[in-house]
C-alpha cells in the first residue's frame, strides 16, 4: 500500500535522482552515489535515509561497503496507483470529446438547416 511517504520521498528532487541512477545503473555503493553529487556525504545519507524508510530503496552490506537498490514492490504500487488515475481522466477526457463531438453535429445540422 502506497504511503504518504512514498509521495514524500520522491518528492525531493535530489532523492528522484538518486532512484534515476538507481534504476539506471542498477545496484550502487554509497561512495559511487555520494561522488555524482555536489553536496556533501553526510547530505545525501540524509537522503538515502528517507529513501530507505520510505521502503522505496534497500541497503546490503558487503563488507565496508553499504550497496543501494531499488525496492520493486512499491514502485510497482506506485505505478498501479499512476494507471488507475490516468485511465479514471482518460475516460473524464473521453467522455468529453464524445460530447464536443454531438454539440459539433449538432451546430453543423443547424448550420445545413438554415440554408
Amino acid at each position: 500500500m502506497l504511503s504518504m511517504d512514498t509521495f514524500t520521498a520522491i518528492a525531493e528532487p535530489t532523492r528522484r535522482s538518486i532512484m534515476e541512477m538507481l534504476a539506471t545503473n542498477g545496484n550502487l555503493a554509497a561512495t559511487d552515489i555520494y561522488k555524482k553529487f555536489k553536496v556533501s556525504p553526510p547530505a545525501i545519507s540524509q537522503h538515502l535515509k528517507v529513501l530507505r524508510e520510505a521502503n522505496l530503496v534497500r541497503v546490503e552490506r558487503r563488507a565496508q561497503k553499504r550497496i543501494y537498490y531499488i525496492n520493486p514492490k512499491p514502485m510497482q504500487e506506485l505505478e498501479t496507483w499512476i494507471k488507475r488515475f490516468t485511465a479514471e481522466w482518460q475516460e473524464r477526457h473521453d467522455v468529453l470529446e464524445e460530447l464536443l463531438q454531438k454539440e459539433k453535429l449538432k451546430l453543423e445540422t443547424k448550420k445545413k438547416e438554415k440554408k
